[in-house]
């Protein structure tokens, strides 16, 4: 019982620390909708997953060899080492941006004009190319932190990165917001992405100058063994922005073959992407949280050959995990609509949140699989498996949503379908490893309650006919009451969170 006190006080802590993230970029979204317009957000939402794109290929997998060589040297006390990996690092990222930048540079009309049907989009997407040395150089100092294991600094710079985005959108971007060019103001608010990038830079500058430990002895760190930590992160991580990059594209085009114009697909792409499914992911904080606990909690069980800690660890995350979908699934299913139009005065709905509400609950248990999945040494299984999502995605999207009278809504399906083939393929995966001692059946109970309670809820009590706080706390307590019945929150739950509750 101790341990599992300690696995769940860490995971609480965490979940305070993302979730503050995931509240300040979403207070931010919120801002951002509001402010700019539909058309300025489907511009920027459409650019962002380019830039994120072009961000990796730049990158090259670094960050990541950074933090895990320098956790390497510095448990060896080997300080001069690692002042020699920072300039090689530093020297590699530099030739990255000279190689691939003005390649970059020359495909962004391309991109733009050809791929995304879009030119407006080219000016945005030449503003972010100009924001990646500040990132890579940013994830750089996130990697030497995290190799210290002074997580406190890159928590910091995200938030005050989120901080700064939020008031340069509330107090800059009212003043160049340009209704006639949406273009003109997506880019605005790209460059106002770039200022707050500058600022997480500048405090992890600061930080890296004060830890630094300067050092007589001139050593030369390598390039292979960096390249050889590096170089296979960047293809994983690649292959998910890549199909991410895609994503706007297919969409863009799928629609265009049932006769929506790029304009109008790009619209509908900005509403999902940046108000929909963020919405719906709010709560992940609490899975991905998990997620992170997960992996040394049960490389621990399995090193220690403790089947029962093991079962014990992999059956609560899940448990959890389900139990915030089942909330999230329900809330956003029965009133995400209403939360929609009053947070981000967004009006034409259109029934989004009821295709994707049902699906995403599995979105909860993907992040914790994929973690559990990386602790049992089944990491490149995993991996196959979000790309089968990513592949799948991609092609019913454009199936879907190409035919007249589907269109959008094809490829919100095709979003779903991707959730739920990755999910089900990790659980395929997680229940051929007999010592995790898990199957089908951890997610069917709340799953079913939600089913239950959307039927049930609007019979009980009319929607809509309060504010959406109080209107979503009856349901939260209709859900919370069928989980207690049907075994899902127990009492011994309730004491050991009241317990860890006054620890911390």
């Amino acid at each position: 019982m101790a341990e599992l006190s300690t696995f769940l006080r860490g995971t609480m802590v965490l979940m305070g620390a993302v979730f503050l993230s995931k509240l300040f970029g979403f207070v931010f979204r919120i801002q951002f909708v509001r402010i700019a317009g539909e058309e300025a957000v489907g511009i920027y939402s459409a650019a962002y997953p380019a830039f994120i794109f072009f961000l990796s290929l730049i990158q090259l997998g670094l960050p990541i060899a950074v933090a895990k060589i320098t956790a390497e040297l510095y448990a060896g006390k080997k300080h001069a080492e690692i002042q020699s990996l920072m300039r090689k690092v530093w020297k590699l990222t530099w030739l990255s941006i000279f190689i691939f930048g003005p390649l970059l540079f020359f495909t962004i009309p391309y991109i733009a004009t050809s791929l995304l049907e879009n030119a407006n989009i080219s000016t945005t997407l030449y503003i972010g190319l100009f924001t990646i040395p500040i990132a890579a150089f940013g994830g750089i100092l996130k990697g030497y932190f995290q190799g210290l294991a002074k997580v406190e600094e890159t928590a910091w710079s995200q938030l005050i990165e989120q901080f700064f985005r939020i008031a340069l959108i509330t107090w800059l971007l009212p003043y160049v917001v340009n209704q006639s060019s949406p273009g003109a103001t997506a880019a605005a608010a790209m460059s106002l992405a770039l200022l707050a990038e500058l600022a997480s830079f500048l405090y992890l500058w600061y930080k890296y100058k004060r830890v630094k430990q300067t050092t007589e002895k001139v050593v030369t760190y390598p390039t292979t063994p960096i390249l050889e930590v590096a170089l296979p992160s960047a293809g994983s991580r690649l292959f998910g922005s890549f199909t991410w990059f895609l994503e706007p594209i297919v969409f863009i085009k799928a629609l265009a073959v049932a006769g929506v114009t790029a304009v109008a697909a790009t619209n509908l792409y900005g509403m999902i992407s940046a108000v929909y499914i963020p919405l719906l992911l709010f709560p992940a904080f609490i899975p991905y949280a998990l997620s992170i606990v997960l992996v040394p909690a049960v490389s621990d069980a399995r090193a220690r050959s403790n089947r029962a800690m093991l079962q014990e660890r992999v059956s609560l995350a899940m448990r959890v995990s389900a139990i915030t979908g089942c909330f999230a699934a329900t809330i956003f299913y029965l009133h995400g609509e209403h939360i929609v139009r009053v947070l981000f005065h967004v009006t034409e709905g259109k029934g989004y949140m009821q295709l994707l509400a049902p699906v995403f609950f599995f979105y909860y248990i993907q992040s914790p699989l994929h973690a559990i999945l990386q602790a049992m040494h089944e990491a490149k299984a995993a991996m196959m498996n979000s790309i089968y999502g990513g592949l799948g995605k991609l092609f019913v999207m454009f199936v879907l949503a190409s035919q007249a009278g589907i269109e959008e809504k094809g490829a919100i399906l095709a979003i779903g379908f991707g959730v739920c083939l990755t999910s089900f393929l990790h659980m395929a995966t997680l229940r051929q490893k007999k010592e995790a001692g898990i199957g089908f059946t951890f997610f069917a109970i709340p799953y079913l309650l939600f089913i239950i309670v959307t039927i049930l809820r609007p019979v009980i009590w009319p929607l809509a006919e309060m504010p959406w706080v109080a209107d979503s706390f009856v349901t939260s307590l209709m859900i919370f009451a069928g989980l207690i019945v049907f075994g899902q929150i127990r009492l011994t739950d309730i004491r050991l969170l009241r317990k860890l509750i006054k620890k911390t």
